[in-house]
């Protein structure tokens, strides 16, 4: 190879290392060495002040009291289902914005589903929480209404903190959802019509095969954030909300035990991990084109 191909090379190879250099830095200071360092306190115990064992005290714990294997799964539990509620509702959105809606229409759908994510998510929760509070808008509304004799307190349940999950990632769903949708040829739809193809067969074996990706990488974010949640359960469900971030929280906070809370995370992400691979096996995609439609 002749000298000044070679000093291309190598001063192409430079510039991309400096390009990546920032995102590197960031991906190694603030995901992958707080990784290392939660797993490696979640496999010490403490003995003494300031003297540590390797152990696995910690695991042992969780799995031997019932209330934090509960909590657990149930956050599990709720996640996957906020994950689906929020599914069922981004999809018509996201079919209306990419496929009925047109020019100027499309993107004023999309801004109206943006517009709530302006706000923090402290703001949008407490919003919630003034709507539904026993003293709030849809209870007086409902006295109002007839519908019930005084006003009922309609936080601090499960359906509560649902909705305010599904409120919270409504977003992150419809992105990819638009996103690939947009893709799918108009053509193919009107075909199956001429071949006399019904809305729901037409629904299963057009629009969501060539809307998996999508559909896979909006489950798997919005699965991930509600997973991880931690304000909204908590002040929608409440203390009694059992979330297992306010057991993390419960942890590291007030009890100071960041052995015990670092096992807990750990947990809490060798659960999204699994969860992630599991639904890249059942929908058949794999993680490189499930990330290009997140």
């Amino acid at each position: 190879m002749p000298e000044t191909a070679v000093t291309a090379l190598w001063y192409r190879r430079l510039v991309l290392a400096l390009l990546l250099a920032p995102a590197l830095l960031w991906l190694f200071a603030l995901i992958i060495l707080p990784h290392l360092d939660l797993a490696l306190l979640s496999f010490r115990e403490r003995v003494a002040p300031r003297q540590y064992v390797v152990s696995l005290a910690q695991y042992r714990t969780f799995f031997g009291e019932p209330l934090y294997w509960h909590v657990f799964v149930r956050t599990a539990l709720l996640s996957a289902l906020a994950t689906a509620l929020t599914l069922l509702v981004a999809f018509p959105i996201a079919w209306i914005i990419a496929k009925l809606a047109r020019g100027r229409m499309s993107a004023l759908l999309f801004v109206v589903c943006l517009i709530p994510f302006w706000v923090s998510e402290t703001v949008r929760t407490l919003g919630w929480m003034i709507l539904l509070r026993e003293s709030g808008v849809l209870p007086a509304l409902l006295v109002h209404l007839g519908i019930t004799r005084q006003p009922v307190e309609l936080l601090y349940h499960d359906a509560t903190i649902l909705v305010g999950l599904v409120y919270t990632s409504l977003l992150f769903m419809v992105v990819p959802l638009v996103g690939s949708l947009e893709s799918l040829d108009n053509a193919l739809i009107e075909a199956a019509y001429d071949l006399g193809g019904k809305g729901w067969s037409i629904l299963r074996e057009i629009v969501i095969p060539h809307a998996a990706p999508g559909i896979t990488a909006g489950c798997i974010v919005v699965f991930m954030l509600t997973l991880g949640n931690y304000l909204t359960p908590t002040l929608l469900g409440g203390k009694n909300s059992q979330w297992f971030t306010e057991q993390i929280y419960t942890q590291f906070i007030t009890r100071f035990n960041w052995e015990q809370g670092a096992a807990f995370g750990f947990l809490l992400l060798a659960l999204s991990t699994a969860m992630v691979w599991l639904g890249l096996k059942i929908s058949g995609q794999r993680f490189s084109d499930v990330m290009r439609r997140a």
